[in-house]
């Protein structure tokens, strides 16, 4: 008996409180409405204030030449220094493709499968599609895919640098 009494007691003040949360938003969404006009009525008077200054604004400009550096986002965005290893192993990749000079292996949340980067550094430099991730790959290395196990192992471990291209 105690134990229904508690379930009863318990499905009431749930109730209670879905109530209570449903009655607060439906409010909140009467006050919204209230303020999406006020926001309204606000945003016309600057506006008008915006055009006036923009007005007063043309007739004080002047010619200005500017000089500077401009970074456009085809230049690429550096992602900084990584380290690379070389790998030999044939099959596919972990988008589904073979292996083949040009790919490179890298962590997922570090450059994303697909994305192609230009790496500089050592007699490796060049373009590369990140198409593989790598068992013990974490964070900022690379393996680059060679054709021969020697070659593999001549490269050892190097540092790159690594700018990630627009796809």
């Amino acid at each position: 008996m105690k134990n229904l009494v508690r379930g009863g007691v318990m499905l009431m003040l749930l109730s209670l409180f879905v109530v209570i949360i449903y009655a607060q938003t439906r409010s909140e969404d009467t006050l919204a409405i209230a303020n999406d006009s006020q926001q309204k009525l606000n945003n016309t008077e600057a506006n008008k204030i915006n055009n006036q200054n923009n007005q007063q604004e043309d007739k004080d400009k002047k010619l200005v030449k500017t000089t500077g550096l401009v970074t456009s986002a085809k230049a690429g965005m550096n992602r900084g220094s990584f380290s690379a290893t070389a790998y030999c192993l044939q099959g596919r990749t972990a988008m589904g493709s073979g292996v083949r000079r040009g790919i490179i292996a890298a962590d997922p949340r570090v450059l994303r499968l697909g994305s192609k980067v230009m790496l500089t550094g050592g007699g490796y430099s060049g373009t590369y599609v990140v198409t593989d991730t790598g068992g013990g790959i974490k964070g900022r290395e690379l393996d680059i895919w060679v054709p021969s196990c020697s070659e593999a192992r001549r490269f050892g471990r190097r540092s790159v640098n690594v700018t990630l291209l627009p796809n």
